[in-house]
């Protein structure tokens, strides 16, 4: 849990703390559920649109550690699709808050070698919106020094949904034999196809429990609950997640004598 990692580290700066993780032990692929944007603001007397706000700081800080620490891939849940229920206004506030980070973040992705993808029912999103979704992908489509996912409009059930519904069709048009289908082709098939699995989960604000995220892809990653709220949680708690990932032993199903140090890296 955050708290415990971080008893001993205190009167560490950033710098000792990055000086301290084993870069043969860093996780490939980072999932972050970024809950408590909502509870920061209201903490403040703030509307809660203003917790989204500071939260892209988060964003923005927690890119700059994958990149300064050569991990591939980040996929963060920013608009589930039980975020649709909220409030319109808050809605609307959403969507104008993430043309406005696309607008201004995308020269910002391009210079860190950024790619962006939108997972997710993405086409449920406003046209606006969606145009800055395309546009961004398209303008970092070449990039590879950082894959970052950003899932929109996501559920975890739907995207399985959708991945067997696809792979149905191909099946019916002839293009796939049912003998063919294993869980790596059907992984073929999932909005993070391509990638690894993740290896560590972040969520924030307290919570610990996984609404409805990645439900294939977390079959075996280390989950990380901290009670940061997003707005807060910026390079040094990232550090402390890193370094508290980096403390488990991972052994999918094997016994412990068996497991390597680079299992699952």
């Amino acid at each position: 849990m955050a708290k415990g990692a971080e008893t001993n580290l205190d009167h560490l700066s950033d710098n000792e703390l990055f000086a301290l993780l084993n870069p043969d032990l860093l996780p490939r692929h980072i999932a972050i559920i970024m809950d408590g944007n909502g509870r920061w603001a209201e903490l403040r007397g703030l509307p809660r649109i203003a917790g989204h706000a500071e939260g892209i700081k988060s964003v923005r800080e927690i890119i700059t550690l994958c990149r300064d620490l050569d991990i591939g891939a980040l996929t963060i849940y920013a608009f589930s699709q039980e975020n649709w229920k909220r409030p319109a206004l808050e809605i609307n506030a959403l969507m104008m808050l993430l043309e406005q980070y696309l607008q201004n973040e995308m020269e910002e992705l391009i210079r860190k070698g950024a790619r962006f993808r939108a997972i997710g029912r993405v086409d449920s999103l406003p046209s606006t919106a969606l145009n800055w979704v395309r546009r961004v992908e398209r303008e970092t489509a070449h990039l590879d020094k950082l894959m970052l996912n950003v899932a929109l409009s996501y559920g975890g059930r739907s995207e399985i949904v959708d991945a067997v519904r696809s792979l149905a069709e191909d099946v019916q048009d002839g293009r796939v034999q049912p003998e063919m289908i294993d869980e790596a082709f059907l992984e073929g098939y999932l909005s993070t196809r391509g990638l690894p699995d993740p290896d560590l989960l972040i969520r924030t604000s307290g919570e610990t429990r996984i609404s409805n995220f990645l439900l294939w892809q977390l079959a075996y990653t280390e989950m990380y609950f901290t009670p940061t709220l997003w707005p807060d949680f910026r390079r040094r708690e990232g550090l402390l997640a890193l370094l508290e990932y980096q403390k488990r032993e991972r052994r999918f199903g094997q016994v412990p004598d068996t497991v390597s140090p680079q299992s699952g890296l």
